[in-house]
């Protein structure tokens, strides 16, 4: 069984310290940015028209979701760790890019509904499956980045990962194959 570390706090006595707390170097620094990449790869592989001349389709391209989701998140990280943030560099991108997981599902889902008839039913099912996925998304994300800021700077850390999540999800609702 672990044992909590002792720490001194007034002279002459100790007090159990926690095993893992937000932000403290017992939780690592090392980010796991496998996950992120294969789940950026699916939906930008998703995302992208299947026609042949595609520069004419005007829907997002391969490089161009690669490059919104890699330069979102690492903008969001840089963000973060001028606000005062103790998440490291690599654990911020790798929470980032975990929390595409229920876009990812949304973008699948929206695939398979786009073989239906199109039609009004067909967007409001879209629209309900990219909001509520939108939502997972920013509450996983903030439940962790918030954690890692400054009281009074919580706002301001977590306003640019709400945008970084409308831009992916409108591209979501938006796609329509050609």
């Amino acid at each position: 069984m672990a044992k909590a570390a002792e720490s001194s706090g007034d002279p002459g006595t100790t007090s159990p310290r926690p095993l893992v707390s937000l932000g403290s170097e017992a939780k690592g620094t090392e980010g796991d940015l496998w996950g992120p990449l294969i789940l950026c790869v699916t939906l930008a592989l998703m995302l992208q028209r299947s026609s042949i001349d595609s520069e004419k389709d005007g829907g997002p391209q391969f490089a161009e979701v690669f490059v919104i989701v890699w330069f979102g998140a690492v903008t969001i990280t840089l963000n973060s760790k001028l606000l005062g943030g103790n998440i490291s560099f690599f654990q911020s991108l790798c929470v980032l890019g975990y929390c595409i997981l229920p876009l990812t599902v949304a973008m699948l889902v929206c695939r398979l509904v786009l073989l239906a008839e199109p039609g009004p039913i067909n967007f409001m099912v879209r629209f309900f499956v990219v909001i509520v996925m939108f939502a997972w998304s920013i509450v996983a994300s903030t439940a962790f980045l918030a954690d890692s800021q400054p009281p009074n700077r919580k706002a301001l850390a977590i306003y640019p990962v709400f945008l970084f999540y409308f831009v992916i999800s409108w591209m979501i609702l938006t796609f329509t194959p050609q």
